[in-house]
């Protein structure tokens, strides 16, 4: 653990501001769940938390599933990172920051496919060599929870049936659907 030099007072009720360039770097937005962990030290921890991430071997064996039946390169996101995937190397991959672009497809709560000749969304901050097919947001309770997404090769002409596409979109939205109902129950 490393120290900021930064020292904040607990006013009368308890609370203390976490700083804005902590909030920043961190990704710390406005309504985001933390967990309170402390030692033995006295030392208290706050560590956020991510609701899908208790899911994490659950979406990683959901990830593998279709992978093996639909032969779809798959990932699955918390709102920060990704928590499982399969079809794509899990080291290159798993717990690696989302593209800004995949963070906005979550934040519109809508399905995004993607169009030949269209704008390509990097699944990840850095490149890795392959681009978003399908995406959908993960809702629970309400709340966007992450996100599920195929990935295809960045570059590629995969020209698929009208038909093709639309299974691939009603999968990933079925997934989307079937893992926030995991997380309410």
């Amino acid at each position: 653990m490393k120290a900021t030099g930064i020292v904040r007072r607990i006013d009368d009720l308890g609370r203390v501001v976490i700083p804005k360039e902590i909030r920043r770097t961190m990704r710390i937005r406005e309504g985001d769940p933390l967990e309170i962990y402390t030692d033995r030290e006295g030392e208290v921890i706050f560590k956020k938390y991510s609701p899908i991430g208790e899911l994490s071997s659950f979406a990683a064996q959901y990830a593998e599933t279709l992978y093996k039946t639909c032969h779809l390169s798959v990932i699955i996101c918390d709102r920060d990172a990704v928590i499982a995937s399969a079809g794509v190397s899990r080291k290159e991959y798993n717990e690696r920051p989302l593209s800004d672009e995949l963070e906005r497809v979550m934040e519109g709560r809508g399905m995004y496919t993607r169009r030949e000749g269209g704008d390509e969304i990097s699944p990840l901050a850095e490149r890795t060599g392959h681009v978003v097919s399908c995406a959908m947001p993960i809702v629970s309770e309400g709340d966007v929870v992450g996100c599920i997404a195929s990935l295809v090769e960045e570059g590629s002409e995969r020209t698929r049936e009208a038909n093709a596409a639309e299974i691939e979109a009603k999968l990933i939205l079925t997934a989307a659907g079937f893992l926030g109902k995991q997380m309410e129950s």
